[in-house]
């Protein structure tokens, strides 16, 4: 069984950030992601999800330091369902992505207008770095990939 969900979308407001009495830090904010297709009479439509999510603490200081309203982002989590009582005694449920990976796809105008602040990708410890996951063999001939063993071109 696997529990993964990747989104890309815009953040829908400043995210709002907590420190819990343990001292960690917790991030939520909602992103929208589009959909567009055609209708039947040709027009084209769009379906906009609401997304909350949830980003734990070295995360969500990268967060908080990094992130704004409007802001396109790549999310990628699990998805968790929880159930709470709201003010008025109605239990309600919400779904949530716990973010593990959270990368912006744009540049801050900090960034653009010349400031020293990272514009790379953040992700939690640990995660390795497109250069380390790359596998190219690009530089080698068909006859020097035919000697290995079958179970080497598998990607996993």
């Amino acid at each position: 069984m696997y529990n993964k969900v990747i989104l890309i979308g815009n953040l829908g407001a400043d995210p709002d950030i907590r420190t819990l009495e343990s001292g960690a830090k917790v991030a939520k904010f909602r992103i929208a992601t589009n959909e567009n297709y055609r209708d039947k009479s040709g027009e084209w439509q769009t379906i906009t999800e609401w997304h909350n999510i949830v980003a734990w603490r070295s995360l969500a200081e990268r967060v908080e330091r990094d992130l704004r309203k409007g802001l396109l982002v790549f999310i990628e989590g699990k998805i968790s369902h929880r159930k709470y009582t709201d003010k008025e005694g109605i239990e309600r449920y919400q779904t949530d992505i716990n973010a593990f990976v959270i990368r912006k796809l744009e540049r801050s105008d900090e960034y653009k207008s010349g400031s020293s602040q990272s514009a790379g990708p953040f992700e939690t410890a640990d995660t390795p770095s497109s250069e380390e996951k790359s596998t190219d063999n690009s530089g080698q001939s068909d006859d020097e990939n035919s000697g290995k063993d079958s179970d080497d071109d598998l990607p996993f």
